[in-house]
C-alpha cells in the first residue's frame, strides 16, 4: 500500500495553507485543493518524506512538526493509502512563498473550508483536526 505525508501548515496568522493542485485530466483531483507532502520514497520515514515534500513544493525547510493521525485510506481516494498527517506552524505568510508545484496557494481560516473543494479525504481530516481543538488562534496578521 502506498504510504503518503501530508501537513497541516499554518501560517504566521493561524491560517492554513493550501495549494491548487494543477489543471490536468491526467493527475488524481485536477482543479482540487490540498495540503503539502507527498508519497514516501523508498527506504524514507514518513518524517523525512514531509521534510522533503515541503521544501520540494514551497522550499521551506520544515523543522517542527507534530502528529496528528494516521489514516487508512481504502476508499475515497484513487487507491487505497496510508496517510500520516501533522500539523505544523511556520513563520510565514502566503505571499512570502514561492508555490513550486499546483497553480496557486492561499491561507485558509476555519469558517472557509466548507466553501473549499479538497482532494480525497482531506475535507474530513480537516473535521477531524477542527474536532480535536488543535487548530492554532489567529496571530500577526500582517
Amino acid at each position: 500500500m502506498k504510504q503518503i505525508a501530508q501537513v497541516l501548515l499554518f501560517d504566521r496568522g493561524g491560517r492554513l495553507l493550501i495549494y491548487l493542485r494543477d489543471d490536468n485530466p491526467d493527475i488524481p483531483f485536477p482543479n482540487h485543493w490540498d495540503f503539502f507532502g507527498g508519497h514516501l520514497e523508498e527506504g524514507e520515514s514518513p518524517e523525512q518524506a514531509l521534510v522533503r515534500e515541503v521544501k520540494e513544493e514551497i522550499g521551506v525547510e520544515l523543522r517542527q512538526w507534530n502528529f496528528f493521525r494516521l489514516y487508512n485510506c481504502t476508499r475515497g481516494d484513487v487507491y487505497p493509502n496510508i496517510k500520516y498527517i501533522y500539523w505544523a506552524r511556520i513563520d510565514k505568510l502566503p505571499v512570502e512563498l514561492t508555490l513550486n508545484e499546483g497553480q496557486r496557494l492561499i491561507g485558509i481560516e476555519r469558517d472557509e473550508i466548507n466553501r473549499t473543494k479538497f482532494a480525497n479525504i482531506l475535507g474530513q481530516i480537516l473535521e477531524d483536526f477542527i474536532e480535536s481543538g488543535l487548530w492554532p488562534e489567529m496571530a500577526d496578521r500582517s
